[in-house]
């Protein structure tokens, strides 16, 4: 690994993992846990979720596979410029959205509201909630035993009441301090990536159009750019060159942005990186143009009529698996259902967030069509 920055995270600050492990041999600990989320059944299942189409609508839309894929390979590259952990910036970029449900963010508020009065349902919680008990992989211990500042990563947001229930995890939302570095990098990749992938899907199924993007500064000047260097390039290649350019320009403001904040706080160790406001941050340029962006794939994309018909469909799926399944839990897979007075809700929650897409529209159909099984 090469030398790293003071503020980095590295095994010897690391605050180590919840079990006792052995030593990893010819890797370092965060490669280590970026392998254990590889090989996590949630992992894979990944490549049945999706984003905002539903996986069934065509074989070029983004999943949750392909988006955490794209997000790590944009994290590792700003943390290596900033010389930072790259595998530890890789490891929570690919576990971000293990706990995704199917359905994309019309599956998630479904469930959260079939679990209002037993918690409620939050991805990021859930996906801790995955690697910290639900992977059953390793005699030695539940779920994957990662370390301490990878599952931190993965807790992007968290009510205070949630995070008194985290324990040392919970702490940065109450004293309001920082995640680390590698962290920060992580959540800023992920919105890069989905605001530009999401635009190219949206392009692929024909609910928005370059001319309505020509409209937004980000595409705009980008797209003129491309224009005049490539005039003869149109179709999939002018909208790939231009996304190009978009990703790398928002990459570069952002490690550019993030080195002046570096020089000008000059934190001498980890510790130091977590006090305060976030260092890693855009421009206040490209942070404006990327809002007016967002508000754009909100408005045009995200409520498409024809989006939010998937969308609806896909609740009422959500809402009568989980209505099933809590009037009569033996209707679950033996390992889901719990004895006596144990949290049943959640465990249905867990059931039905595991999901792929197909997965949950067969089980539909299994418990409410007839002539099905």
């Amino acid at each position: 690994m090469p030398d790293l920055a003071p503020y980095a995270v590295t095994a010897a600050n690391s605050r180590g993992r919840r079990y006792p492990d052995t030593r990893p041999s010819y890797r370092s600990e965060f490669q280590r846990d970026r392998d254990r989320i590889v090989h996590s059944t949630a992992f894979r299942r990944l490549e049945y979720k999706t984003q905002v189409f539903v996986n069934h609508e065509g074989d070029l839309f983004r999943t949750r596979l392909t988006h955490s894929l794209e997000v790590a390979q944009i994290a590792r590259a700003i943390a290596r410029a900033l010389e930072l952990n790259e595998d530890l910036a890789e490891a929570i970029s690919l576990a971000h959205d293990l706990g995704h449900t199917p359905f994309g963010h019309a599956g998630q508020e479904a469930l959260n509201e079939c679990m209002r009065n037993h918690g409620g349902f939050e991805h990021n919680l859930q996906s801790l909630r995955i690697v910290d008990l639900l992977e059953e992989r390793y005699a030695a211990f539940a779920g994957l035993n990662l370390c301490f500042e990878t599952r931190e990563g993965i807790v992007k947001h968290c009510s205070p009441e949630k995070a008194r229930q985290l324990g040392e995890l919970g702490e940065r939302f109450l004293s309001r301090t920082q995640p680390s570095l590698e962290a920060q990098i992580c959540n800023l990749a992920d919105e890069i990536a989905y605001n530009n992938h999401d635009v190219d899907d949206g392009l692929r199924s024909g609910l928005i159009t370059l001319d309505q993007l020509e409209e937004l500064s980000l595409f705009a000047s980008h797209v003129a750019d491309v224009r005049r260097v490539h005039p003869s390039v149109g179709g999939r290649r002018l909208i790939h060159e231009t996304i190009r350019q978009m990703i790398n320009a928002q990459v570069c403001d952002l490690i550019e942005t993030t080195a002046a904040n570096i020089r000008q706080s000059q934190p001498p160790d980890l510790a130091a990186a977590r006090s305060g406001s976030a260092l890693v941050a855009f421009s206040d340029e490209s942070f404006r143009a990327q809002r007016q962006m967002k508000r754009f794939l909100r408005t045009q994309l995200y409520q498409h009529y024809r989006v939010l018909r998937m969308a609806s469909k896909a609740q009422r799926i959500v809402g009568d698996l989980f209505a099933a399944f809590t009037s009569e839990p033996r209707l679950l897979p033996p390992q889901y259902q719990l004895p006596g007075d144990g949290d049943q809700a959640r465990r249905v929650a867990d059931y039905i967030a595991g999901m792929t897409d197909r997965y949950a529209i067969k089980e539909h159909r299994r418990l409410f069509a007839v002539g099905e099984s």
